[in-house]
């Protein structure tokens, strides 16, 4: 087996959310393993315990003085470790180095060619900031592993966010870096974090790395498919990616309860496909997938298990891919807001013909 993923039974218990939430979260986790073991899908993927992750990992994307900080508010153990979202609990700090540790053992796995692909359910913390938590998100292991990626010597790194909430931690950690950072998004006023538009381009040697693709609410799957097609693919043809790292986020999804995209399996099929495809041609099948936001568990758990049956490639198991889908696939978007992303793409391509020429 040369695919893994990351499981410890704590994960079922972890979740830095408001306790509104913390069922959910943990619950999406139980159902994707139940759903992984009843289609028999550890047949072909093993399932490792990982390590917990180190301090030296932690900082390379995080200063000391944060660190302690979340330190000693895992030991007072009450309020929020930021404005009142990201819950602070005794052993907080404990609980972040162990869903931090899912995914570097995964990275290290990749890096030391045990396997070529993994996932962590328990990972994609993209809100966490160099000096603060936010959205759910202690430590940011999207930015940890690309770091980590960049320090073994992989020179071009891609990280495609597909997670309703843009990646804003993992964009300011590595806005001076050109490795290249795509988040597909919702964007519109007062919808969190409030970042991620076209012009957020990068500074300095990142300038032309941070490509935004905001969707306005309602966007369905034709939408996303297009905005794929027509700027993520090429980006990443051009781009040429060593290592590919996936924030699996699935509160696009049609119904989730946080946010007004409207995905179905329609789309995470594609896109996922593609992917695939992309990194068996640059980066020798090597992907590192992360679980990310999502909160209508049966949607996470089968929209994940779906996207890992094409990332991982696992051609025994195309056939149970029906089982797996929404019953009504293939939603469609207005006019109106056809016309938006329209415009928003051709600005966007504009904007980044100075580096990239898509």
């Amino acid at each position: 087996m040369d695919t893994a993923i990351s499981f410890r039974e704590e994960y079922l218990k972890i979740s830095f959310t408001p306790l509104s939430l913390h069922g959910i979260w943990t619950g999406r986790i139980k159902l994707f393993m139940q759903l992984f073991k009843e289609l028999s899908t550890d047949k072909y993927v093993k399932v490792i315990t990982p390590r917990v992750a180190t301090l030296e990992e932690i900082l390379l994307a995080h200063s000391r003085s944060y660190v302690e900080y979340v330190k000693k508010s895992s030991i007072i153990g009450e309020g929020y470790l930021d404005y009142g979202d990201t819950r602070s609990y005794k052993g907080v700090f404990e609980d972040a180095l162990l869903a931090i540790g899912g995914t570097t053992t995964l990275a290290e796995m990749i890096k030391e060619n045990y396997i070529r692909a993994g996932f962590n359910p328990q990972g994609g913390f993209h809100h966490a900031k160099v000096n603060s938590a936010s959205g759910f998100c202690v430590f940011n292991d999207v930015a940890i592993a690309a770091l980590l990626f960049r320090k073994w010597g992989f020179r071009r790194i891609a990280i495609v966010d597909i997670d309703v909430h843009h990646g804003d931690g993992t964009q300011q950690i590595l806005y001076n870096t050109d490795i290249l950072k795509i988040s597909i998004h919702m964007y519109y006023p007062g919808f969190f974090p409030g970042t991620g538009n076209i012009y957020e381009l990068g500074e300095d040697e990142g300038y032309g790395y941070s490509v935004n693709i905001p969707l306005p609410p309602g966007s369905g799957d034709d939408i996303f498919i297009y905005s794929v097609d027509e700027v993520i693919l090429p980006l990443l043809e051009q781009y040429k990616p060593r290592m590919i790292i996936v924030q699996m986020g699935c509160d696009a999804h049609e119904g989730d309860p946080l946010a007004w995209l409207r995905l179905t399996t329609r789309a995470y099929d594609i896109f996922s496909l593609n992917i695939r495809n992309l990194a068996e041609k640059y980066s020798n099948g090597r992907i590192l997938c992360l679980g990310g936001g999502g909160y209508n568990e049966d949607n996470v758990a089968r929209s994940w298990l779906l996207m890992l049956i094409n990332l991982f490639n696992i051609e025994p198991l195309r056939d149970i891919k029906d089982r797996l889908r929404d019953l009504n696939e293939g939603t469609k978007s207005s006019s109106e807001l056809w016309d938006i992303v329209r415009r928003r793409t051709r600005e966007l391509k504009e904007e980044l013909s100075v580096v990239h020429k898509i």
